[in-house]
Formats: structure tokens, C-alpha cells, sequence
């Protein structure tokens, strides 16, 4: 993430407001030039990776 450019606060409005798709059991939010990958298990989310767009 940090090696990428992407913030922290970045990443929660990914989250948050971000197009999502469900994969394998994870959800893929789409936001802005990046995706989030995370699970949500419980009232907890796991971010797993974040990954440029193209």
C-alpha cells in the first residue's frame, strides 16, 4: 500500500464508497485508480491487498 502511493484514508473510502464485486469468497472494491481486496469477517475487515487499476 504505502509502496504503491495509496493512504490509509484512501483505502477506507475504497471500502466505503468503492464498486464491489464478490471473488473467491473476498470482496473487491473498486475505487478512484485502485482496488481493495479484504474479507469481512464478522464487524471486522481484513484488507488482504491493494492493487493498481489497469
Amino acid at each position: 500500500m504505502i509502496g504503491r502511493g495509496i493512504s490509509e484514508r484512501e483505502v477506507k473510502e475504497a471500502i466505503t464508497k468503492g464498486a464491489k464485486r464478490i471473488q473467491d469468497g473476498k470482496i473487491i472494491s473498486s475505487y478512484s485508480y485502485f482496488e481493495v481486496v479484504y474479507k469481512k469477517i464478522k464487524d471486522e475487515i481484513y484488507v488482504i491487498t491493494v492493487k493498481p487499476r489497469w
